[in-house]
């Protein structure tokens, strides 16, 4: 499960543009990542300007500077310990031109850092460990965009 905490000044974002970018970040784990979208939780975190400062100076409001921080766990799959830097700065650059519509592009100072050590046994989705990677579970979860009890796993395996 990628979690993305997105700390924004209040009224940044209207709920439509949260809706999208939570879509968008959700692509990125469905089609380059090949999560189940469900894996995906992104929130959105208002703070008012005299809560949410930046080189010490207020965040958001009329005529002050907009900064968005984006803290990202990574836990369904993290970079290997001895991943290649491209590697990880490949995901990086991949992730800031998504999300470049809602930063970049309005003018808004932002940061995002991964924290990518995490261990999955330590991770429950609806009361269970999550199927392993790249199984035919997984799939199915995937396909599904849900947890799958195990009843029903058994059943929908047994028809394929």
């Amino acid at each position: 499960m990628p979690i993305h905490r997105w700390i924004v000044p209040k009224g940044l974002y209207t709920p439509a543009d949260k809706e999208a970018l939570a879509n968008a970040i959700s692509d990125i784990y469905e089609k380059h990542i090949g999560l189940p979208r469900f894996y995906v939780v992104v929130f959105f975190i208002e703070q008012e300007a005299h809560d949410f400062y930046y080189g010490g100076k207020p965040v958001g409001g009329a005529g002050k500077t907009q900064f968005v921080r984006v803290d990202i766990e990574h836990i369904a799959r993290n970079f290997a310990t001895d991943a290649p830097v491209a590697e990880k700065h490949g995901f990086l650059d991949m992730y800031e031109s998504v999300v470049a519509p809602w930063t970049k592009d309005r003018g808004v100072n932002w940061e995002v850092q991964i924290k990518d050590v995490c261990d999955r046994d330590l991770w429950h989705e609806d009361g269970r460990p999550p199927p392993a990677i790249g199984s035919v579970e997984e799939q199915i979860w995937k396909k599904e965009n849900r947890p799958v009890p195990d009843e029903e796993l058994a059943a929908i395996k047994a028809a394929m």
